[in-house]
């Protein structure tokens, strides 16, 4: 683990998060039909990673100094999850959010461990029906539903 690294990174998500949350103040409030506006997400995730940016710059206090061998850089499975990721922005509308979103943390398990098809469908199933109930069901929000071509 790069010290250094890890510890700049924390300060740069902080800032990430911080932006996000000042940013989605500037979202309205409130959307027509929904309860809950455009702007809590956006706030949400900003505090999150703000929260563990935090978490990692702590952390990083605790590392100890050890010289240990740099690992090998995997710039396979990177490129395959950038790949995902733009085709998830892309395929979001089209597609819909619950099959775009099964299809990347599908495509995401299976790079990060080739292992347990099963269980990276059934988790990847579960986490996308799950937010879209979540979001779109209780709390009245709006995300992409079904493609129109599906019926």
């Amino acid at each position: 683990m790069s010290k250094s690294f890890d510890r700049y990174a924390s300060l740069l998500f902080f800032v990430i998060g911080a932006a996000f949350m000042i940013e989605s103040q500037r979202i309205t409030h409130t959307a027509y039909g929904s309860k809950v506006g455009p702007d809590v997400f956006p706030f949400l995730l900003g505090l999150i990673l703000g929260l563990l940016s935090i978490k990692l710059f702590f952390e990083t206090l605790k590392y100890e100094n050890s010289t240990k061998e740099k690992g090998k850089l995997d710039y396979k499975s990177f490129g395959i999850i950038v790949a995902a990721a733009v085709l998830y922005v892309f395929l979001m509308e089209p597609v819909g959010y619950v099959i775009s979103t099964f299809l990347f943390l599908l495509v995401g398990f299976q790079t990060l461990e080739r292992r347990g098809i099963l269980k990276s469908i059934l988790v990847s199933l579960l986490f996308s029906a799950g937010v879209y109930v979540l979001f779109a069901v209780i709390l009245k929000g709006t995300l992409p539903g079904w493609p129109v071509w599906l019926g």
